[in-house]
């Protein structure tokens, strides 16, 4: 007996090491970045841009452009570092911003550059002084923008683009940016950890539909925190930095649950517990009692094609030949301010066949949860 569960223990520690390995491959395959380090990039070209050359240029009209990819390389939006070019005008204003290429979701991100008006036309202490919010549904991508502009508005302050200047304020910058606590990033880890450990110790069921509901609003509509392959590759490929610990602190909870509790023998806890959309689901499923009847044959079939969407898929993101595919899971269907249209019509749809067929997406379809799986067998 003691001898199948190390066993068994040592299957599922060498699944993880396998998922950790695919993970890290797809990360470097589609950003050339490993935990926040580019391997694409020679020492040359680094030593290049920490001189400067490519951190503060002159254009031929006398405009002058603060590049922040080195100045912000800690700061992290949802899929890696989000850089912009500030250019700033003979008279010390911001004439535009423009961003660099990033990994982030082209839906959100375009969402997010929203924010770029607030700072356009100002000087740069006005801009500076500008209060400006993350945007509703697109949290991760705006909050980068708005530390790369901060960061980039000290570094051109310091260097004397501002009229009236009266030295560097990087350390005012740099305090705003803080470690990305705010309400929501607290309630959601509150909200995970409830999930995480009360059912280790009851299974009670009224507790566990005040869970369901819990997961839906706070981590679901509230904060869309969900793991997802974007979370994955995120983390893979730019680590996690200091002044993003606080925003991603309830995700990091939710990876240790998703990845490290089957090594305990508690498999399927997150999708049970944590998961918002699994929980939506859940919470459909009990608006009838009449529940559709599958056949085992039937369930054999639909869990084969599963496996099979998630071995295309898998093949597609490690090839490189389509990874945007990442960026439409149904739990976007949750930031219903910036999700597609489409991902919003189908996330409604399994809802509704939620009602008769228990967790449709979960069991059938979800990519995110057939990794998971593979770590619990």
């Amino acid at each position: 007996m003691v001898k199948r569960q190390r066993k068994g223990i040592m299957i599922r520690l060498l699944s993880l090491v396998v998922v950790m390995l695919v993970l890290s491959a797809a990360a470097i395959l589609r950003d050339g970045r490993i935990f926040g380090h580019d391997l694409r990039q020679t020492h040359a070209a680094v030593v290049s841009v920490a001189q400067g050359s490519d951190t503060l240029s002159v254009q031929p009209d006398g405009t002058f452009v603060v590049n922040t990819r080195v100045l912000a390389k800690d700061v992290q939006g949802y899929g890696g570092p989000v850089p912009l070019k500030i250019h700033i005008g003979k008279d010390g204003r911001l004439t535009a911003i423009e961003a660099e290429p990033n990994a982030e979701s082209p839906s959100f991100f375009d969402r997010a550059k929203e924010l770029f008006s607030r700072w356009q036309g100002k000087t740069i202490d006005e801009a500076m002084a500008e209060d400006v919010d993350a945007v509703s549904g697109a949290t991760f991508s705006s909050k980068a923008i708005i530390r790369n502009v901060q960061r980039g508005l000290a570094y051109a302050k310091q260097h004397g683009l501002a009229d009236g200047g009266k030295g560097a304020q990087e350390e005012s910058a740099e305090h705003t940016v803080a470690t990305g606590w705010t309400l929501g990033s607290i309630v959601a880890l509150i909200a995970v950890l409830l999930g995480a450990v009360v059912p280790l110790f009851t299974n009670n069921r009224r507790l566990h539909l005040v869970q369901l509901v819990v997961n839906v609003v706070v981590l679901g509509l509230w904060t869309g925190t969900f793991v997802s392959y974007t979370l994955f590759l995120r983390l893979f490929a730019g680590g996690v930095s200091l002044s993003a610990i606080g925003t991603l602190a309830a995700p990091l909870l939710m990876l240790i649950v998703a990845l490290l509790y089957p090594l305990a023998g508690r498999s399927g806890h997150y999708c049970a517990h944590v998961c918002p959309f699994g929980s939506a689901q859940e919470l459909a499923g009990k608006l009838s009692r009449r529940k559709l009847r599958i056949t085992p044959r039937v369930l054999r079939v639909l869990t084969a094609l599963r496996n099979l969407l998630w071995g295309v898929l898998m093949a597609l993101l490690l090839t490189g030949t389509c990874t945007a595919w990442i960026d439409y899971e149904l739990f976007t269907a949750f930031i219903y301010s910036s999700a597609s249209v489409w991902v919003i019509v189908l996330a409604m749809l399994f809802l509704v066949l939620s009602v008769w067929v228990p967790r449709p997406y979960c069991r059938f379809v979800c990519p995110t949860g057939a990794l998971m799986k593979s770590v619990e067998c």
